[in-house]
C-alpha cells in the first residue's frame, strides 16, 4: 500500500521550478511507477490544495565520472503539478 509520502519524496527547488511557482506550477520527485492519478491525490492529501493538472517527466540515468571512479546519477521521475487559482504551497517559499 503506498501512503502519499511514500509517492512523494520531495520537492524540486531549482531556478527553473522557482520561475514556475509564479505560475502556479510546483515541481515534485515522485516514485517511480506511480500515475498521475495517484500523484493528483497525494498532493491534495498532503497540502489541502485543488490539484488542475499533473506532467510527468522520466528523467534518465546520466553516466557520471569522479577520478577514476565510473558510475551513475540515478533516474528521477518528476512531476510538476498546476495548482487551482489562487493556492499557493508555503514548501516553496523562499
Amino acid at each position: 500500500m503506498k501512503t502519499a509520502y511514500d509517492i512523494i519524496k520531495r520537492p524540486l527547488i531549482t531556478e527553473k521550478s522557482t520561475k514556475l511557482v509564479d505560475t502556479g506550477k510546483y515541481t515534485f520527485e515522485v516514485m517511480q511507477g506511480v500515475n498521475k492519478i495517484e500523484i493528483k491525490k497525494a498532493v491534495e492529501e498532503l497540502f489541502n490544495v485543488n490539484v488542475v493538472s499533473v506532467k510527468v517527466i522520466n528523467v534518465r540515468k546520466k553516466a557520471r565520472r569522479v577520478g577514476k571512479y565510473d558510475g551513475f546519477a540515478p533516474a528521477v521521475r518528476k512531476a510538476i503539478v498546476t495548482l487551482q487559482a489562487g493556492q499557493t504551497l508555503d514548501v516553496f517559499e523562499v
